[in-house]
């Protein structure tokens, strides 16, 4: 069984959001403040599948806990729950390693697809490849065995979101992809947000790989349409 850690200091939002992860199959351990998430995580870690975490909470905030169990966890999916006015705080737990944000209000039928969509990432994030085959472009190397990337034998440290548009680039290199496309081979067809979370994905990227992410050598902009992978020699 899949398990969800909800950390949400509404009791009303919190409660509903239990209710139905419960309904929908998840194991779900539900905490009202930031320490207690941390404390949760600590107790059993690498045993949850995806985090729930309000942005706006006293004490320890969303964003700091996101920052806290990212660098516990690269491969454990992370969920902002936000208010449409803190558009600045979903770039800012997009930048520092969440997966989705889910604005308020949400219905459940979205909280369950996006929680499944996330799910599915880390699933297959564990899931053993078909073969044990690199692909090679420039200076970097991307293991299908290990989902790995490295820049001149040195490993860089992505997320499970940030390796698999890595991989989709490698496969597609030289080719421009718009972010519809992106966006519906990483996040599914049937994702509710917009394409923004795209562009900041690719920010983060640009800002591990690139020596001057304001001027990418290989993730290009392709103005109006979308981005493209380019790398000397390929």
């Amino acid at each position: 069984m899949r398990k969800i850690l909800v950390c949400e200091d509404e009791d009303s939002i919190r409660e509903f959001v239990v209710l139905n992860l419960k309904r929908s199959g998840y194991d779900v351990i539900s905490v009202n403040n930031g320490e207690d998430a941390i404390k949760a995580y600590d107790a059993a870690p690498g045993t949850f599948d995806v985090a729930l975490l309000d942005i706006m909470m006293p004490g320890i905030d969303g964003i700091q806990v996101c920052k806290m169990l990212r660098e516990k966890s690269e491969t454990m999916g992370i969920i902002m729950l936000s208010a449409k006015s803190q558009e600045i705080d979903k770039v800012s737990s997009l930048m520092i390693g969440a997966d989705d944000y889910i604005t308020k209000p949400f219905s459940i039928s979205e909280l369950v697809a996006r929680v499944d969509a996330v799910c599915r990432r880390v699933n297959i994030s564990h899931s053993k490849p078909e073969s044990n085959s690199t692909i090679v472009s420039g200076p970097f190397t991307l293991n299908l065995k290990s989902r790995t990337v490295y820049r001149d034998g040195q490993q860089i440290d992505l997320t499970q979101v940030e390796y698999q548009i890595m991989e989709y680039f490698f496969k597609n290199q030289n080719t421009a992809l718009d972010r519809t496309s992106i966006l519906n081979h990483i996040w599914g067809d049937s994702y509710y947000g917009d394409d923004k979370i795209v562009d900041v994905n690719i920010r983060r990227i640009r800002m591990k790989i690139e020596k001057e992410p304001s001027n990418p050598q290989y993730i290009l902009t392709i103005w109006g349409y979308g981005y493209k992978w380019s790398a000397p020699g390929n």
